[in-house]
């Protein structure tokens, strides 16, 4: 499940609504819905994202949240790595080859290391 499927779920959860409700209530499919909370189609529209929190009516940072979250929920994604060094063609390749067998903790090391700017315990590595 993405990230986008579980806040939604969440959502629907919060308000009590049914996939095929919410999917009446956005003009769209409850089979687009489903793919979309099973992670089987990519981020939805902009103006999707916008029914959706009007649907809610969620206060602007829900919305924003919500937003960010749809971002990067694609679960299909493309790594260009043109124009880079061939280790890092080669380390995306190898990411993508062995990312299902990556654990919880594999992958919140791998995070950390992402949003501290490539530096461990604060430390270059």
């Amino acid at each position: 499940m993405t990230p986008f499927a579980e806040a939604v779920r969440k959502l629907r959860a919060r308000k009590g609504v049914t996939q095929k409700q919410m999917a009446a209530a956005l003009n769209v499919s409850p089979a687009y819905l489903s793919a979309l909370e099973h992670g089987k189609r990519g981020m939805p529209s902009f103006d999707l994202l916008q029914r959706i929190a009007g649907y809610f009516n969620i206060i602007w940072d829900e919305a924003e949240e919500l937003f960010l979250v749809a971002g990067s929920s694609d679960p299909r994604v493309v790594v260009d790595t043109s124009g880079l060094p061939p280790e890092y063609t080669d380390f995306a390749n190898r990411l993508a080859k062995r990312i299902r067998s990556l654990d919880s903790a594999d992958i919140a090391r791998l995070s950390a290391l992402l949003e501290n700017g490539g530096k461990v315990d604060g430390k270059a590595s």
